[in-house]
């Protein structure tokens, strides 16, 4: 699967996500073993087509069906990992939490929002403007299910 583990770039870097002032780095410090324990965790291994990218602006709704659009990150892999990138995007607009969903997946919180900590804060993506602002809602909503679930 594409998906590195993202909380250990942070420990390397944690620059550009303190940066983003979601919290600091006492907080860091301290919620940091915990996440990186249980992304470790997360299986991404799996023989389910999976997205990698859901969220509400990669889902068309249409009369007859729902389409998931951009599959550039498609893989073979955990299908829960699917669904824990989409219900940060489903929270931050109006849906129920993550765990609601869910339930007792600290891995996936900590997978999920160790991808969007590491990415967040980076540079913008000149073709991409929107993605660093997407990413920054849905770590700030993945960051408190982690925060809830494993520190």
């Amino acid at each position: 699967m594409p998906l590195k583990a993202s909380w250990r770039a942070v420990a390397a870097d944690p620059g550009p996500f303190l940066a983003l002032g979601v919290a600091d780095a006492v907080w860091l410090e301290a919620a940091l073993p915990a996440l990186l324990e249980y992304e470790e965790r997360c299986p991404t291994e799996g023989e389910s087509l999976t997205h990698v990218d859901l969220r509400s602006d990669n889902i068309c709704i249409t009369a007859a069906r729902a389409v998931f659009v951009d599959w550039n990150g498609a893989c073979l892999s955990n299908p829960r990992l699917d669904l824990g990138f989409w219900l940060p995007s489903l929270a931050y607009e109006g849906g129920p939490e993550p765990e609601k969903i869910l339930p007792d997946a600290p891995e996936v919180a900590a997978r999920v929002s160790g991808y969007f900590a590491a990415r967040a804060g980076l540079p913008q993506i000149s073709d991409a403007l929107r993605v660093r602002a997407v990413q920054r809602r849905q770590l700030e909503t993945a960051l408190q299910w982690a925060a809830r679930g494993t520190v």
